[in-house]
């Protein structure tokens, strides 16, 4: 068995070694031999000649068995035949245009040939096949003319190959030139014919041919040198890419010898006239028209750079990277390649424009609320920035600041801790040391939690966190889908402020949420991943829970959708051209500035800052970041009907009074509508004193535990404190604000802005 195994292994190695300068060698030693001496060498060695033609036979029969069981299924359909050759992995945006390729892979848009002027399809047949409509696949005298030329000269100058034969050496088999690959080629040639008509493969062939300049098939070449349709190509124009394909580099009209190809466009047309495929007078046209190129800048890889290598890692994480890089892999991802384009714009212009002030990068993330996916993700100002562009800062964890805020207020309304009318304390406050200060270190007595929010009020913002605790903040983040948020960090009251570390695809995300009427969504990158056979091998898997009640979703998008209340701090700065929710976010010594904010059709978080943490100069998140956002969500609601935050049977409106948040009994300029989780409205009049609580046994116990020592105050309590029957301010003012005792670094404590 192994003498077997080695003999076999031998006579491989024979077959593969012969190629053309091994046939040349044998060919000229036998032209050299007499006839008398061929003759004596086969008489004196019959047996041996008999078992060498035997051999012929029997491998002049087994290479078409094999070859046919072999690749049998590459033939099976056009589309296999199409994409036989994919390696690497396409990835389209999700209305099917290529964008970006990953591991050397090429895009390919084939065209029916029924679309085509039928010139183009003899400008092909003319020069590589005259015969093909009449012979079976291969051309016998073509063969042996070019096995002759090619053994007598000293470079190939006749191919030999009928487009049929031309075609599967293309799509289906390696470009070597051995005899065996050869011999394959015809006989999978004549299973072609048999089993496609000649318009068929004529058409295959057209759009399986590489025309230079990264085109592959006639479509793509004529979108890269006309800038137009490949159904609008004129006689000329389709003769030129009838001879660039012979040598794509050396014919291309753009890069290439032009005069070298617009003379073969001119030996094409001779050739198409004398064959009786064009009249005189089409001749006489084509010859003289002068062909203007309108060269199309090559957009693959040009545009989401960032989320391509999102999806790269994805897939090989799922097959491995080996397997991708030869998978041939197609996959329609969630973007939208203009939304994309808009974002990128937009990022780019705004971070060049703030250089000055010491910003060196930007990113962008817009997200479907009601799907979770990624429509556009920016993750630098520019990818070329070899310094600044090549960190993804969408998914790099960074502190969020104030834009933190919405998610420890949701849970405060969840809870029923306030309402949007609660009267928040905005005073010098020390929580056992630590005293948080507003961006304008301004105070402003009691305010409205609604106003505290939407103007983006530390010191309010803090008492809610200390209502809600720490714990149950981090459990209402990671509700949202915050994953970066540690069990072994202490991050205290800070937390509210954006003292933890989170990507900003996590963060808009979280406020999808909020538009999606607190559905929570994983987001995705893409919709199906098809093989090089367009067979579906994987689908988006998108994972949905309730995040919070659609209630308490509601009242943060009326909050932060409220133009006018917001307008003390913020102005216009926030406003777009329909009602939008909206928070912003800065950190200490402005080193991250952020804008979030969403519809009920889009969400769209902006980040702008330095990659190495390094402070900007004075860029607030509602002045660096808010251009951007403003843009972003112009450009994707664009077209878009206007849908409003939808109010749930579970949310009230009524009339408060803006001194104190209390019902309105009586028409007052003060009066405005707010709304309330059903039961948590104030049930005191506007105006009229709020009678003290009555004492209890437990309040005695507490105001003797309490005596003399505050640092001996209870924690506050997580458990919710109902608030029907009482005003919020009651229920605020009759348990006090506990100090705490924390310790922040004031380097990295994060501010408002304004």
């Amino acid at each position: 068995m192994n003498k077997l195994k080695l003999k076999t292994s031998e006579f491989i190695r024979f077959i593969k070694k012969i190629d053309k300068p091994y046939l040349k060698n044998k060919y000229n030693q036998m032209r050299n031999l007499k006839k008398e001496d061929v003759i004596k060498f086969i008489k004196n060695n019959q047996k041996y000649v008999k078992y060498a033609l035997l051999t012929g036979i029997i491998i002049m029969i087994l290479i078409p068995v094999a070859t046919y069981v072999y690749f049998v299924r590459d033939l099976s359909s056009k589309e296999r035949i199409l994409n036989k050759k994919n390696q690497g992995v396409v990835l389209l945006d999700r209305n099917d245009k290529p964008f970006f390729t990953l591991f050397d892979a090429s895009t390919k848009n084939p065209i029916e040939l029924k679309v085509l002027p039928e010139y183009t399809k003899y400008a092909f047949i003319s020069v590589e096949d005259k015969d093909f409509y009449n012979h079976p696949g291969f051309s016998i005298s073509g063969i042996a003319r070019a096995v002759r030329e090619n053994l007598l000269s000293q470079s190939s100058v006749q191919g030999g190959s009928t487009i049929s034969q031309q075609l599967i050496k293309n799509a289906i088999l390696s470009p070597d030139k051995q005899l065996l690959r050869k011999y394959q080629e015809l006989v999978l040639a004549l299973e072609l014919e048999r089993r496609y008509s000649k318009d068929d493969i004529i058409e295959l062939y057209i759009n399986t041919n590489y025309y230079g300049e990264g085109a592959i098939g006639i479509q793509d070449a004529s979108q890269r040198y006309f800038s137009k349709d490949a159904s609008e190509l004129t006689l000329a124009e389709s003769a030129l890419f009838a001879g660039i394909i012979r040598a794509p580099s050396y014919y291309s009209p753009l890069t290439g010898n032009l005069d070298e190809a617009l003379a073969r466009k001119d030996l094409i047309l001779n050739l198409m006239h004398e064959q009786g495929h064009i009249t005189d007078e089409q001749l006489e046209e084509a010859l003289s028209e002068e062909i203007e190129f309108d060269p199309t800048e090559e957009e693959v890889n040009a545009q989401g750079v960032h989320f391509a290598l999102m999806i790269q890692d994805l897939l090989i994480e799922e097959f491995g990277e080996q397997d991708v890089a030869q998978s041939g892999f197609t996959v329609k991802t969630t973007l939208d390649l203009d939304l994309q384009t808009a974002a990128q714009t937009a990022v780019e212009a705004q971070v060049n424009r703030l250089k000055g002030s010491d910003v060196n990068n930007g990113a962008a993330v817009v997200i479907d609320p009601k799907t979770g996916e990624i429509l556009a993700l920016v993750g630098s100002y520019d990818w070329n920035d070899a310094e600044n562009g090549r960190i993804n800062m969408a998914i790099r964890p960074r502190q969020p600041g104030s834009s933190f805020k919405p998610i420890i207020y949701a849970k405060a309304l969840e809870e029923r801790l306030i309402t949007p009318s609660t009267m928040l304390k905005d005073e010098a406050v020390s929580f056992g040391g630590y005293r948080p200060r507003n961006y304008s270190n301004t105070f402003r007595g009691e305010v409205l939690a609604r106003f505290a929010l939407a103007n983006s009020l530390n010191i309010p913002a803090v008492h809610v966190m200390n209502m809600v605790g720490v714990e149950d903040g981090i459990r209402a983040a990671r509700a949202l889908g915050i994953t970066t948020l540690s069990d072994d960090v202490d991050y205290g009251l800070p937390l509210v402020l954006g003292a933890a570390e989170v990507p900003l695809v996590e963060m808009t995300n979280a406020y999808a949420t909020y538009a999606n009427q607190g559905e929570w969504n994983s987001y995705s990158l893409f919709l199906e991943v098809q093989d090089k056979n367009g067979r579906t091998i994987l689908q988006k898997d998108t994972e949905s829970k309730r995040a919070l009640p659609a209630s308490v979703a509601f009242l943060i998008s009326s909050i932060l959708s409220d133009n006018k209340i917001r307008a003390e701090v913020f102005g216009s700065a926030l406003n777009i051209s329909r009602t939008a929710a909206v928070k912003t976010g800065t950190t200490e010594d402005y080193r991250d500035a952020l804008t979030i904010g969403y519809t009920p059709q889009i969400a769209v978080g902006v980040w702008i800052g330095n990659n190495d943490n390094s402070p900007m100069n004075s860029v607030a998140g509602s002045l660096g970041a808010a251009p951007i956002w403003r843009q972003i969500m112009e450009a994707g609601l664009r077209g878009k009907p206007t849908e409003s935050f939808i109010q749930p049977a579970g949310v009230i409106k009524q009339e408060v009074c803006f001194e104190d948040g209390l019902r309105v009994e009586f028409a007052t300029s003060s009066a405005y509508p707010e709304f309330f989780l059903r039961g948590t409205a104030p049930t005191a009049l506007c105006g009229i004193p709020t009678p003290t609580p009555t004492e209890t046994e437990d309040d005695k116990n507490d105001e003797n535990n309490n005596d003399g020592d505050n640092n001996n105050e209870p924690e506050p309590s997580n458990t919710p404190t109902p608030t029907q029957g009482i005003t919020p301010t009651a229920a605020i003012t009759a348990t006090p604000t506990p100090i705490i005792e924390i310790t922040i670094d004031p380097t990295t404590t994060p501010i408002d802005e304004n």
